[in-house]
């Protein structure tokens, strides 16, 4: 059976992975919501107006959100399909777009509700890291002490509590 730890990291990348697929569609195209679409063409204008260094860099608003949802897409699709350490490097790049939209929404003042959602899965990638990036728990190893050829376990881990003494 799966570790908690296992079943964890699979739900967490799944859904994140579902998310920015479905975030990164909209992002690049009319069909999934139309009105959804028009509203991010709306948000990428007004941050490229707010950070005119873009402009000069030749990136247009066009670019901006298409960069950016293509990103999600493939990072979302690695998240939700590809096991291993691509996984990880995809949730960090999320994570890296993620405090990058926040970046944005923060320059052109926005509410807190138009960018609640990034804030929340940019938590969740955090965490999906986090849990990922820690190592498993092993069963600490019995260490046996051999007296006289009967084999006993060592003082320490033979005491039921610390501090007790087992007296026979």
């Amino acid at each position: 059976m799966a570790s908690p730890r296992t079943v964890t990291i699979i739900a967490l990348s799944v859904a994140l992975g579902l998310f920015f697929v479905f975030m990164g569609t909209i992002k690049l195209t009319p069909r999934l919501s139309r009105d959804a679409y028009n509203e991010m063409k709306r948000a990428y204008k007004s941050y490229v107006r707010a950070l005119p260094m873009l402009k000069k860099m030749g990136v247009s608003s066009i670019l901006l959100r298409k960069t950016i949802g293509a990103l999600e897409v493939a990072c979302g699709i690695v998240m939700t399909l590809v096991p291993g350490r691509p996984k990880d490097v995809a949730n960090f790049v999320l994570l890296i777009l993620v405090l990058a939209v926040l970046f944005f929404h923060q320059l052109v003042g926005d509410p807190l509700k138009r960018y609640a959602h990034a804030l929340v899965f940019g938590i969740l990638l955090t965490c999906r890291l986090l849990i990922a990036r820690q190592p498993e728990e092993q069963p600490p190893e019995r260490r046996i002490l051999s007296v006289n050829g009967d084999e006993q376990p060592l003082i320490h881990e033979a005491a039921p509590e610390k501090g007790k003494m087992k007296v026979s």
